[in-house]
């Protein structure tokens, strides 16, 4: 456990990515099966253990800790595995011989019913050091949070490849680039839904004494290709618009579908299957192939509001009444293979013209074409992007080069992402609690609202979002002391902070959309909400009311919350 908790302790440490990878790396080269494997499994979140439970945790310490100690304890430090690592006392009859190793603790947490959890934990916990407790608790509870995603730590094992190297350090004092064969992250990717933890086969290939695993299977996930977000003003005077295709950036999200040999599996853009969600997408299908596109709520020929699709998101099954109630479907717009043959070295536009007549040919409601945008230079496609026939069941435009082979990860030129501007309004703190990880000192996670009246007809404030991110680490600083400094009253870890008509902290809120909520008191609920301005010279009074918010999504629905899309 020890070499895992300092390979996790410097990871959350680290803020480079190529210094992530480097760790990450370099470990799996030192460390032997199956700690390695082991440790790769719980970056990538493929290693889970059903009976490890939070509330087992806390059971476990509060019988050796004052639980008022422990919540006073857990409320200032705000993580629950930090906290716990810091202020176990270890049995004084308790003297273990040994450290447990990662792959002995993975392997009895497999393995243990409920009921025995938390005599191991227990045990462990006499046994290691605070550093090792923390990692063990981070490991049980699969909350890692050390700043690497699933994509990033397989990559970092496609660089134990004898032909993944890194460059020197810019010599002006840049940071070190890793230079990596091109298809070594992506050759991983092909293999990985073949292989199961501790993934012996997997290092024995990247060492160069054992076979490649088999990248052919048929139902296999494909690694997808990326855009980079456009620059207005660098990258339209690079462009030429006849070299680039237009699409609309549907408001769904992205998938693959492959039915291939009889296998039909559906996958988000990271490569996780989802197929048990969609069995009625998948049923409706009727190619041989795989096809990359927009899972989105089809409705009478139309594309319904993002609100009805999270309906069915992040579920293992769903029933048949949700089924009928959020018909999902497919808007195609890549084809990456067909009856056998890959696709992907061929240009955009022959792969267009495959899709497209494979769409032609299909039967049923659950695979349409997302259509070609017609224009004849950026000006009128800024138009379409400002004010799109298709609504917002849009969040932008895509560009495509026509002449752009299908190639995994986000290489830079061939393909643009151009979103729309996203929604502001002004509104109030109104709550805060502490965050986690590295920001675990700080209150970092706001709740804010907007003005509406109380059943007296007074001026009060109504919850409508949360949001997390957007500001600085200096602005953080100065949040943070802001709650503390205006906190009128403690729930637990969260703290109400003063706010009303002539006293509150403003905060611009940017957000993507709008949908009607029966689980918020508002009844409206925002997508992807964050602090783009602190508004430190704007009186509270002038911040926007509910009727405000509730107009912009009567304005959204009606102007295209749910449209169809064009043929062909």
């Amino acid at each position: 456990m020890r070499a895992f908790a300092e390979l996790l302790d410097r990871l959350s440490l680290t803020g480079s990515r190529n210094a992530k990878l480097v760790l990450l790396r370099d470990y799996l080269r030192s460390t032997p099966d199956p700690d390695r494997g082991w440790a790769l499994a719980s970056l990538t979140g493929d290693l889970t253990f059903a009976a490890a439970k939070p509330a087992m945790i806390r059971k476990a310490v509060e019988a050796r800790v004052d639980p008022v100690l422990f919540g006073w304890s857990y409320d200032y430090v705000g993580d629950l595995a930090e906290t716990v690592a810091l202020i176990w006392p270890a049995d004084p009859d308790h003297r273990a011989n040994r450290e447990p190793e990662l792959g002995e603790v993975v392997e009895a947490l497999r393995t243990a019913g409920r009921g025995q959890v938390a005599g191991l934990l227990e045990g462990w916990l006499d046994a290691l050091e605070p550093k090792a407790r923390w990692a063990l608790l981070k490991l049980m509870t699969g909350g890692l949070r050390v700043g690497l995603s699933a994509r990033l730590a397989r990559t970092a094992a496609a660089m134990m490849r004898p032909d993944a190297v890194s460059e020197p350090p810019d010599p002006e004092g840049g940071e070190a680039t890793i230079a990596l064969d091109p298809v070594g992250a992506s050759d991983i990717e092909e293999v990985w839904h073949a292989l199961t933890p501790p993934y012996g086969d997997l290092f024995a290939w990247l060492e160069g004494h054992g076979e490649r695993p088999d990248a052919n299977a048929p139902g296999r996930f494909r690694p997808v290709m990326l855009a980079v977000a456009l620059d207005e003003t660098a990258d339209f005077a690079k462009l030429e618009p006849a070299d680039y295709a237009a699409e609309w950036k549907w408001d769904g999200i992205r998938v693959q579908a492959v039915r291939e040999a009889g296998v039909a599996r559906l996958y988000s853009r990271t490569g996780d299957e989802i197929s048990g969600a969609f069995a009625d997408v998948m049923a409706g299908l009727s190619f041989e192939g795989a096809v990359d596109g927009e899972l989105v709520v089809w409705r009478d020929g139309a594309v319904a509001p993002f609100g009805e699709l999270q309906q069915r998101l992040n579920r293992k099954t769903v029933d048949a009444k949700m089924m009928a109630a959020y018909p999902a479907a497919i808007l195609a717009y890549d084809l990456l293979a067909e009856a056998g043959e890959d696709l992907r070295a061929l240009t955009l536009r022959e792969r267009r013209a495959r899709l497209e007549a494979l769409a032609a040919g299909h039967a049923g409601e659950r695979l349409h074409l997302s259509p070609i945008v017609p224009y004849a230079d950026w000006s009128e496609l800024a138009a379409l992007r400002a004010d799109p026939p298709v609504g917002a069941a849009a969040e932008g435009l895509m560009l495509k080069r026509w002449d752009s082979p299908y190639v995994a990860g986000r290489p830079k030129g061939p393909w643009f992402k151009w979103k729309r501007d996203p929604h502001v309004i002004d509104a109030v703190l109104m709550y805060a609690q502490r965050g986690h990880g590295k920001r675990s000192s700080f209150y970092s996670d706001y709740t804010f609202g907007v003005w509406t009246q109380d059943e007296a007809g007074a001026a009060a404030l109504t919850p409508v979002g949360k949001a997390y991110f957007g500001f600085t680490d200096e602005e953080l600083k100065q949040l943070d002391k802001f709650v503390r400094d205006h906190t009128v009253e403690r729930f637990g870890p969260v703290r109400s902070v003063r706010a009303g008509r002539d006293f509150g902290l403003v905060l611009e809120i940017a957000f993507e959309g709008l949908n009607r909520s029966t689980r918020h008191k508002s009844g409206v609920a925002m997508r992807f909400p964050r602090v783009s301005r602190i508004r430190w010279d704007k009186p509270a009074r002038e911040a926007n009311t509910l009727d405000d918010v509730m107009d912009l999504l009567d304005a959204l629905e009606s102007g295209g919350g749910r449209v169809g899309t064009p043929k062909g």
